[in-house]
């Protein structure tokens, strides 16, 4: 993966209420994985999606050329019936958005069952090889992972991560391990050494109040619009976050409430956002 894919939405620009303006493709993602994944094989015409991404703010040229960048990529495949162009998912779609469908609604924003054991990663990589430290470092980074120090990377729990490793090549240049921390350990020190909790925080607190907000709010009439905003806004806020042990990480840690918020608006509009997709969706069999 590239960084700016769905996992990897750190460069977002601030919209003017000061929360995060996702980029296209992460909208697209996001809209193929609400509506799309579940559906089997199916395509959906690039009419429709224009029509869908422009509730949200993206125009017709913007929806045109994130679809080509993302059949260039591999993420997406065309079909051609008639004079009209679909697009489907390709199984390393799929990979990216069961993934993310799993840290959304499988894993709890804090960790209560922390069982002690930390995986540890380390790796040596040659100096010229920028771009691969790039993209291990971004996908480490969504799987939980913080730099301990600048090659050995540490993450809360026993986290797989031998097939992000093996995907990006660098199976010979990684060691992993899994082990508990000594007591002379100071874990919360450590904690807050290697991750950024204020900045972790903030983006909870952030996401509570706007989304607080929108629920004490007039009713939607654009409930695929609204959801494709909040499951967006949600990843951009989790990214960063490891999942922590809950026993390690700072009094009323906001991860919680805001996660409850982000149930309560999923649950209102997940009913009236498939019906509306029904409606305005042309699809036809994935071939």
């Amino acid at each position: 993966m590239e960084d700016d894919d769905i996992l990897d939405t750190s460069d977002s620009a601030d919209a003017a209420d000061g929360g995060p303006a996702p980029r296209p493709q992460s909208l697209m993602l996001a809209f193929f994985g609400n509506h799309v994944l579940d559906r089997g094989e199916v395509c959906v015409y690039s009419g429709s999606i224009i029509d869908v991404l422009g509730r949200v703010g993206v125009g017709e040229q913007a929806v045109r050329s994130t679809l080509t960048r993302m059949v260039n990529r591999g993420l997406l495949q065309r079909q051609r019936e008639g004079r009209k162009m679909f697009f489907g998912l390709t199984p390393q779609a799929v990979r990216v958005l069961e993934d993310g469908r799993t840290r959304i609604w499988t894993q709890g924003a804090v960790n209560d069952d922390w069982d002690g054991f930390w995986t540890l990663l380390g790796f040596s990589l040659p100096d010229s090889w920028k771009r691969q430290r790039h993209d291990l470092r971004s996908r480490l980074a969504w799987s939980g992972f913080g730099a301990l120090y600048s090659g050995l990377w540490i993450a809360p729990g026993h986290v797989d991560v031998s097939a992000v490793v093996a995907e990006l090549g660098l199976t010979a240049h990684v060691k992993i391990f899994h082990a508990r921390a000594a007591e002379m350990t100071d874990i919360e020190q450590m904690i807050r050494d290697t991750w950024d909790l204020e900045s972790i925080a903030a983006r909870y607190v952030a996401f509570d109040k706007r989304w607080t907000a929108h629920l004490g709010s007039a009713p939607t009439d654009d409930p695929i619009g609204t959801r494709l905003r909040l499951v967006s806004e949600w990843l951009w806020t989790i990214r960063t976050d490891p999942r922590l042990p809950a026993r390690h990480l700072p009094p009323a840690w906001p991860a919680r409430p805001a996660q409850e918020t982000f149930h309560r608006v999923a649950e209102l509009t997940a009913s009236p956002a498939d019906s509306t997709a029904r409606e305005l969706l042309e699809t036809a069999r994935l071939r």
